[in-house]
């Protein structure tokens, strides 16, 4: 029987997962210099939830780009 979890896989795994968490940063951070203000002093300290819920959705979006491509 042939071994399910090589070295190949889980390495596969790792860079897939590095890329997707990088890209993911990358579009938050662009989400962030396109609307005005700090994101998240925004968030956090005036506790602006239809911006947290903006900035939610858009990650959502992002990552099921991400996963979708990644899948093929």
């Amino acid at each position: 029987m042939e071994q399910v979890l090589t070295a190949k896989y889980v390495l596969a795994a790792l860079v897939y997962a590095s890329l997707g968490i990088a890209i993911l940063c990358f579009a938050t951070k662009v989400f962030d210099w396109l609307t005005p203000g700090d994101l998240w002093k925004d968030i956090v300290v005036e506790k602006n939830l239809p911006l947290a819920i903006a900035l939610a959705a858009m990650m959502i979006a992002v990552g099921n780009i991400i996963a979708a491509a990644i899948h093929g």
